[in-house]
C-alpha cells in the first residue's frame, strides 16, 4: 500500500507497511447464532397453538385500553409518591440528627428487604390488623371500606419505590461538591433554602438516568397489582382469557401493550437526560 493509498483510507503510514484487517470471525459466528435462535423461536410461536387473530382482536379491546391507561395513572401516581417519600429520606439519611437518620435507615431496610407482592397483600388485607382507620375523635371508617384496590397499589408501589428512590437522591446529593453547600451557607442561605435553590437543581442531573429507569420498571411492576384486583392491562387480560381460555393469545396482548409504553417512554427519558445536561461540558459525565 503506498503512502497515499494509506492516507485515502484514513490509516496511518506505518513504514510502508499493509495494514492487515482482522476478519472478527467471533462476530460472525455470534451474529448466526443469534439469528438462528431468533429464528426457532419465531418459528415456534408462528407453528404454535396460537390463534393470532384473537391478538388482533383484543389488542384493541376498550377494557385492554382502560387496564393500560389505569397502569399508567398507577405508574405516574406510584412514582410522584416514590420521589416525595425518597427526597424527604434522602435529606434524612443525610441529616446530622441521629434519630432521622436510623428512621430514614429503618425505612430503607424494610421497604427494599421485603417482596413488594407482599407488601401489596398486606396493604390490601390491612382491615385485618386494623379494623377501623382514622383521627381519633374526628374521622374514622371501616379499613376494608378505605382501602381499595386502587389506594392498596398506590401505597404499596409508592412507599415501596421510595425506598428505592430514596437511595437514588441520596447518590445525587452526595454527588454535588462540598463547596456549593458551604456557598450557600456564606451567602445566608438556610439548610432547606439551600437544597431547594442550588443542590437539587445540580443533583438533578445525577438522579434523572436512574429515576427515567425506575419509573419504567415499576410501569411494569403495576402489573403485580393484579393479584389485588386492581384493574390495570394484566388483570383485564387474565379477566378476559379466564373466560373464553385463550391464555397465550392475551398474555401477547398484554405483553405487546407494556413493550410499546416502554419504547414510548425510552426516548422521552433520554429528552430528559439532555434537558438537565445543558451546561455540562460534552464529554463530562
Amino acid at each position: 500500500m503506498s503512502h497515499g493509498d494509506a492516507l485515502a483510507d484514513g490509516f496511518p503510514d506505518l513504514s510502508g507497511h499493509t495494514i492487515a484487517r482482522h476478519a472478527h470471525w467471533g462476530r460472525w459466528l455470534a451474529a448466526a447464532i443469534i439469528i438462528v435462535m431468533l429464528g426457532a423461536i419465531g418459528r415456534a410461536f408462528a407453528n404454535g397453538q396460537i390463534e393470532w387473530s384473537y391478538v388482533e382482536r383484543f389488542l384493541t379491546a376498550p377494557v385492554i385500553l382502560r387496564g393500560i391507561v389505569n397502569s399508567i395513572i398507577m405508574a405516574v401516581a406510584a412514582m410522584a409518591l416514590g420521589i416525595a417519600l425518597g427526597v424527604v429520606v434522602a435529606i434524612m439519611r443525610l441529616s446530622p440528627n441521629p434519630v432521622l437518620r436510623s428512621v430514614a435507615a429503618g425505612y430503607t431496610w424494610l421497604f427494599r428487604g421485603t417482596p413488594l407482592i407482599l407488601q401489596l397483600l398486606l396493604w390490601f388485607n390491612l382491615a385485618l390488623v386494623f379494623p377501623t382507620i382514622g383521627i381519633p375523635g374526628l374521622w374514622s371508617a371501616r379499613a376494608v371500606d378505605v382501602m381499595t384496590p386502587f389506594l392498596a397499589a398506590l401505597l404499596g408501589l409508592g412507599i415501596n419505590q421510595g425506598a428505592y428512590t430514596s437511595e437514588v437522591m441520596r447518590a445525587g446529593l452526595l454527588s454535588v461538591d462540598i463547596g456549593q453547600y458551604e456557598a450557600a451557607q456564606a451567602i445566608g442561605m438556610g439548610r432547606l433554602q439551600a437544597l431547594r435553590r442550588i443542590i437539587l437543581p445540580q443533583a438533578m442531573r445525577v438522579v434523572t438516568p436512574p429515576l427515567g429507569n425506575e419509573f419504567i420498571g415499576l410501569v411494569k411492576a403495576t402489573s403485580l397489582a393484579s393479584v389485588i384486583q386492581y384493574p390495570e392491562v394484566l388483570h383485564s387480560a387474565e379477566n378476559i382469557y379466564y373466560a373464553n381460555s385463550r391464555v397465550i393469545e392475551l398474555l401477547i396482548v398484554a405483553g405487546l401493550w407494556y413493550l410499546l409504553v416502554v419504547s414510548i417512554l425510552t426516548p422521552l427519558q433520554m429528552l430528559l437526560e439532555r434537558r438537565f445536561a445543558r451546561g455540562l461540558a460534552r464529554g463530562g459525565r
